[in-house]
């Protein structure tokens, strides 16, 4: 992707909440939703990265654990008292260590470390940001979920697969639940993305990402920016007869059987 400019401004005066907003699909979505138009809260747990990301696209920074109730509760009411709104919010934040691998050798505490950061914290944003929502009748809920939410590989991250796959279920639920107050909750399912999460697996084990890449019919990963249009679409009136959607920017991954050569 080399043109990534917004062909149209369709966030103008609206807030937008990113978790994660410090480096890869986050930084990359505040930059997108910022040229639209948006307020934009870049919300990490990285002082230098958060503060580097909202002076960028002239936004707000807070600081948060997405794991921590009161501090996400927080993030949500700073951006209400700033801005006066709460129309988007991206609950994008996420880990993938690498003690998370085959559950035949994935410990506990990694189990359960994976799990609050990318499972729990998109509940408690969801949480928070969903009494604004309501009042306003009006919003849009992104959760980052991940293609492994809808497939299986072998070569496993136990504990990242499964907190995804709760991710996917419960965005389709609350889009379920909160359809008629004017709410739309979607998941948005990437491939895997050039990230520095990704680049620092993938270059401790080569063999470990040819083996990934072989499956993208495309026949490479997604650049950041790709996932930020996305997200801009789902953020925007132009997806609002989306909801509660699996929605998988994946390259055809989750419907290839056997890719080009």
């Amino acid at each position: 992707m080399t043109d990534q400019t917004p062909v149209c401004r369709r966030l103008v005066g609206r807030t937008a909440v990113i978790t994660g907003a410090g480096s890869g699909i986050g930084l990359a979505t505040a930059r997108r939703l910022a040229s639209e138009g948006a307020n934009v809260v870049c919300a990490d747990i990285d002082d230098t990265a958060g503060k580097a990301a909202a002076e960028e696209v002239g936004g707000l920074f807070v600081k948060v654990d997405v794991t921590d109730p009161e501090q996400v509760e927080a993030l949500f009411k700073t951006a209400f008292d700033t801005y006066g709104s709460v129309d988007v919010a991206f609950n994008n934040a996420g880990i993938s260590p690498p003690d998370d691998d085959s559950i035949l050798t994935t410990g506990l505490d990694a189990w359960k470390r994976v799990q609050e950061v990318n499972l729990t914290s998109v509940f408690l944003c969801c949480k928070a940001a969903l009494p604004y929502m309501r009042r306003q009748g009006k919003g849009s809920i992104i959760n980052t979920a991940s293609f492994v939410a809808v497939m299986g590989a072998a070569t496993s991250q136990i504990s990242y697969t499964a907190s995804k796959g709760g991710v996917l279920a419960m965005s389709r639920e609350l889009g379920v639940q909160f359809a008629r107050e004017g709410i739309r909750v979607n998941a948005l399912c990437p491939g895997p993305v050039n990230t520095p999460l990704l680049k620092e697996l993938f270059a401790k084990d080569p063999e470990r990402a040819a083996r990934r890449l072989v499956h993208v019919p495309v026949g490479r990963f997604a650049e950041p920016e790709e996932m930020a249009a996305a997200v801009a679409f789902l953020a925007s009136d132009d997806s609002s007869f989306v909801n509660a959607a699996e929605f998988l920017v994946d390259g055809g991954i989750a419907g290839a059987y056997v890719t080009p050569v």
